[in-house]
């Protein structure tokens, strides 16, 4: 049994691998993060006061052997309904730090965090890692990096003049400088996007927001669907059988049954399909899944509705062309999605929700870029994280397999896809911080 763990990143993911190994009395663990603080991460340590969670508190429990705790500790806290409740993300991110002190509590001492980059691992001995001031010896290590930042649109880059242009949405204040006469142009109409309008509106910013995508797509409102009785068995893994299924279910039970239900399959289903269905899938239906299966509080999305009412909120389908400063604005010339004519629009700033980079080999981290460049890990087939087998454990350029080094949460999505939500990364966490602690042996789960 290994005795030291090394995680790096104390995100969501992070967070739980620890939280894990010391609930199944595993390895002692170092948490590593570059951040003034562990245990929440960005999407709910850096959340503004009006960002909620996109589902509902009953199922957002951080345990997947205990569903209700997160409704309970709400409870706890006083809430009303949790069970209902799409409740602020800041409240989500006081929640793992909870968690993560009551862990600590009960195992004292086998849980170091120490705020240091990690910029390398030395698989020679164990797992040594690499600080940017010092060095951590680990007999394995876990990289729980979250998202990488996304990726910079043809004709924008970091060198781009003054505050024209906000390459990092949650690393920019988005609303500085900003007058109600300004348009700001939202590259990308997902999630992220809706955290960033929200931010504008919650600053005060009183001029026009353009949202642009591709196919101009937003993400569903939650909301209440009839009962229906579920598919029991999983549906065939051809991309032209899955949408044939997918419509016809649609028509029975509507869209967000016919999504939902095929959740406990979504796994099983990538991990079978082969590489050009997979290919097709994100080439062709990624957009229509994504608004269906990650959907937005109804409160979000009637903020949504005002502001496209009040002509303050504009969404196009469209692609970007060209991007030219002039002076105090951007020049953008884009062509609506099924037209030929090129239009141009002066924007006072642009923001890039676009969503995260996947590629490893275009990724800007030290960590990363040492570990490509010695062929410690490589990009998956599908270039939209890192490669990893069904255990987590990073897959080297060679194709080889080390059990001294390991990846968890969105950067495993070519392995797994469906990883970017708390269902998904906590089972995950779960996973590997039992097999770590060998407790998967317990209750016939190895036999």
């Amino acid at each position: 049994m290994q005795s030291h763990v090394a995680i790096i990143g104390g995100g969501f993911a992070g967070t739980l691998q620890a939280i894990n190994l010391l609930r199944h009395d595993g390895p002692r663990a170092t948490l590593i993060e570059r951040r003034a603080k562990a245990g929440e991460g960005l999407a709910y340590g850096d959340a503004a006061p009006n960002h909620v969670l996109n589902v509902r508190a009953a199922s957002m429990s951080a345990l997947p052997d205990q569903p209700d705790h997160f409704a309970n500790w709400l409870r706890e806290k006083g809430h009303s309904d949790p069970d209902r409740a799409f409740v602020p993300r800041l409240v989500y991110g006081q929640y793992l730090r909870e968690l993560l002190e009551t862990a600590v509590a009960r195992q004292p001492n086998r849980l170091n965090v120490v705020r240091a980059e990690a910029v390398d691992i030395d698989l020679n001995d164990g797992a040594r890692i690499e600080l940017a001031d010092g060095t951590i010896a680990a007999d394995s290590a876990i990289l729980a990096i979250g998202n990488l930042p996304p990726h910079h649109p043809r004709g924008l880059d970091g060198s781009m003049a003054g505050d024209l242009y906000a390459a990092d949405p949650w690393h920019s204040e988005v609303a500085a400088g900003l007058d109600d006469t300004d348009t700001v142009l939202i590259l990308g109409t997902g999630l992220t996007m809706v955290d960033m309008v929200l931010n504008l509106k919650a600053s005060g910013f009183r001029g026009r927001i353009v949202a642009l995508s591709r196919r101009g797509l937003l993400p569903h409102r939650h909301a209440d669907q009839p009962a229906f009785e579920p598919i029991e068995e999983r549906p065939a893994s051809r991309a032209s059988s899955l949408v044939h299924h997918v419509r016809r279910r649609a028509a029975e039970i509507g869209w967000r049954n016919a999504v939902d239900e095929l959740r406990r399959f979504t796994t099983p289903l990538w991990r079978a399909a082969d590489a050009d269905t997979r290919e097709r899938f994100l080439r062709h239906l990624r957009p229509w899944w994504d608004v269906h299966r990650h959907r937005i509080a109804p409160s979000v999305a009637e903020q949504l509705d005002e502001l496209v009412a009040a002509d303050r909120l504009l969404v196009i389908a469209a692609k970007t062309l060209a991007f030219e400063p002039h002076g105090k604005a951007l020049l953008v010339r884009f062509r609506r999605r099924g037209a030929d004519i090129v239009e141009m629009m002066a924007v006072r700033r642009v923001i890039n929700c676009t969503g995260p980079q996947g590629d490893l080999y275009a990724a800007r981290d030290p960590l990363l870029q040492h570990l490509v460049g010695r062929g410690l890990i490589r990009r998956d087939a599908h270039h939209i994280g890192i490669d990893v087998d069904s255990e987590a454990r990073v897959i080297g350029a060679l194709g080889e397999v080390d059990d001294r080094l390991y990846a968890i949460g969105p950067m495993t999505r070519g392995a797994f896809w469906e990883i970017v939500a708390v269902p998904d990364i906590r089972k995950q966490a779960w996973s590997l911080g039992r097999r770590l602690s060998h407790a998967h042996w317990v209750g016939g789960e190895g036999l």
